[in-house]
């Protein structure tokens, strides 16, 4: 367990499913967690499900913890890092973003004081505790820290440290792709249903082969191609539908997704 306080701004979807992976894995026990949000109903919310600590102001939250999570829209950033700009010059905070686009450096500028900054990518699937994030730091960010932050954003799934420079394209595909892949399963799921299965009985069996699925290559030294092949059988339906996908351009399709995806986030 971590023995430090951690203060939340902001505390919409994002945030609500980060303070749940904590608060049950027992990560940061609910009496050492803070947070504040302007929309009264938010905070309400969180400290009722999660017996959490519930502060005044975003100022309050910076001065009461040694973490602080950014859990604000980047459109808002600016004007909350203003609002506690004089309060993190006196306290010596880890400053942790998830706000998307927000480069360290964008987040420094508009800081007058050289603060311990953690840039961090979760996606949607923190709702159900299987993210998919990743994080970078500022130089003052020590190693000890850096473990701390792995142990608390790693109760809402898989976090790995990236260079920067490589958030681009890990916002499309740990970012983007959980749509992708709901759309792989509803299409699946449909397909059910115009061969004679219930929607919901089709849903589950898609949903839980696609999770099955990701299991098999995460924990075998197994390449993806060769899991292909071991379901193939000659002659058999396997190879029959994956020749079907081939032909229908099932891989490029989703080479062309990314890369839309890859050429929408270079204009933003």
């Amino acid at each position: 367990m971590i023995t430090k306080k951690l203060g939340i701004i902001g505390c919409g979807n994002m945030a609500t499913a980060i303070i749940k992976g904590i608060t049950e894995s027992g990560v940061i026990s609910s009496n050492e967690i803070y947070a504040y949000d302007p929309a009264e109903i938010c905070i309400k919310n969180a400290v009722s499900k999660y017996s959490i600590n519930s502060c005044s102001s975003a100022i309050e939250v910076v001065k009461l913890c040694e973490y602080v999570v950014l859990a604000v829209k980047p459109n808002m950033i600016t004007s909350v890092l203003n609002e506690i700009n004089m309060e993190l010059e006196e306290y010596d905070t880890v400053l942790v973003s998830i706000a998307a686009g927000k480069t360290i450096g964008f987040i420094r500028d508009n800081l007058s004081h050289d603060n311990k900054i953690v840039r961090i990518m979760p996606n949607i699937n923190a709702k159900v505790a299987a993210a998919c994030s990743a994080y970078c730091t500022s130089d003052k960010v020590a190693d000890e820290e850096k473990k701390e932050i792995e142990k608390i954003f790693g109760a809402v799934g898989e976090i790995m440290e990236l260079p920067e420079s490589s958030f681009p394209l890990f916002g499309v595909l740990a970012g983007c792709s959980p749509a992708f892949v709901y759309m792989f399963i509803d299409a699946l799921a449909r397909a059910g249903v115009k061969n004679g299965m219930k929607k919901d009985i089709a849903l589950k069996i898609a949903a839980q082969s696609v999770m099955g699925s990701a299991k098999m290559i995460l924990e075998s030294d197994t390449h993806p191609f060769e899991l292909i092949d071991q379901v193939c059988s000659p002659g058999g339906t396997t190879i029959e539908g994956v020749t079907s996908l081939q032909a229908d351009g099932f891989e490029a399709a989703i080479h062309n997704a990314v890369d839309k995806a890859v050429e929408k986030d270079n204009k933003l």
